[in-house]
């Protein structure tokens, strides 16, 4: 049986993670499982990929963090947008809908 799970095109977990923060913050575990929700569990983010990559997008000003306790009581790092990361979830937005009507049109062309 085929697994559904495919490997992230370059530049999609950005927006992923963006995504997953637009209702509300999240600690990096729950990261991982909202993008596991809201792509139906076509890809799952290992931590490996994911840290390096809250990391990148908290210096660049997308995202804020603190320390809290998860809902297992446990000490875990919060993520939230700012503002620039609200905005820049617009932005990949648009982009990616251009992006995928482009390759929608292709893959029908005849």
């Amino acid at each position: 049986m085929r697994s559904k799970q495919t490997n992230l095109l370059q530049g999609t977990l950005d927006l992923l993670v963006l995504k997953a923060l637009g209702p509300g913050e999240l600690h990096g575990l729950g990261i991982s499982r909202r993008i596991e929700q809201i792509t139906k569990g076509t890809f799952l983010v290992k931590p490996g990929s994911l840290f390096p990559a809250l990391h990148r997008m908290e210096e660049a000003g997308w995202l804020s963090s603190y320390w809290g306790e998860s809902e297992n009581n446990r000490r875990a790092k919060f993520y939230r947008l700012t503002r620039t990361g609200k905005g820049r979830l617009e932005e990949e937005t648009k982009q990616w809908a251009r992006v995928a009507l482009a390759m929608t049109n292709a893959l029908k062309a005849t």
